[in-house]
């Protein structure tokens, strides 16, 4: 994919010669910028509010370790995609709720937490517990305890969650395409539209960028916090 978005022909069949014209027409595509525009506004609003609900949800996962619980907030993990789709696509049509930009982030944040949860449970394990119990003894509050304490020792894990669940909403296609609605239009969404014509090099080249950014941010989380690659 990567090597056919700098062919100088509008088929992949063979290589002609090296070009950078389709990434100068992706660049130039307003459907595509608005697309793209729409998928970076979803990921980073599902990023932050799930980064923190996530966090929550890990912090109450490592200490009270209650079944129900971990379903709670794993089942979305465990759910196939297309089910959680239907699933809240119908939950959006009970509530009369309009789809659009604001159910995708609602489906996206709902899964992504999860993920974040995870990350965070993770990197709890590792921390030295004598720390905490050790400012809540020179008369800190739980709240104190865990704000000066607690919270700088799993930052690094509260980052890697946050990238990866950008990572995650924003090349999501499955969840999108039943909460997005008729009117939005998301990158992924936009690329599916694309390839049910032809995979074009313009299609190889939007592509290729989306797995680079996917990559460049899987590396970054996992660097930030090594625990991510060994949670389970």
């Amino acid at each position: 994919v990567i090597v056919y978005s700098f062919n100088n022909s509008r088929l992949n069949a063979e290589w002609v010669g090296f070009t950078l014209d389709w990434y100068d027409k992706l660049f130039h595509n307003q459907d595509m910028l608005a697309a793209a525009g729409n998928s970076l506004l979803i990921a980073l609003t599902a990023s932050a509010v799930s980064t923190v609900l996530g966090t929550m949800a890990g912090v109450a996962l490592y200490r009270y370790k209650a079944r129900l619980l971990q379903i709670l907030v794993l089942a979305p993990i465990a759910i196939p995609e297309i089910l959680m789709g239907v699933s809240l696509l119908i939950f959006f049509v009970m509530l009369n709720f309009t789809l659009g930009l604001i159910s995708v982030a609602l489906a996206h944040i709902t899964f992504c937490i999860g993920f974040v949860a995870i990350v965070v449970r993770a990197r709890l394990t590792g921390m030295d517990e004598t720390l905490t119990e050790a400012a809540r003894d020179c008369g800190a509050s739980p709240w104190n305890a865990f704000r000066y304490i607690t919270l700088p020792l799993i930052m690094p894990g509260v980052i890697a969650g946050a990238l990866m669940a950008f990572t995650l909403s924003i090349d999501d296609f499955v969840i999108t395409f039943f909460t997005a609605g008729a009117g939005t239009v998301t990158l992924p969404l936009q690329i599916y539209s694309m390839i049910k014509i032809a995979v074009t090099p313009e299609v190889n080249a939007v592509s290729s960028l989306l797995m680079l950014l996917t990559l460049a941010l899987i590396i970054i989380a996992s660097k930030v916090s090594p625990s991510l690659l060994r949670s389970d």
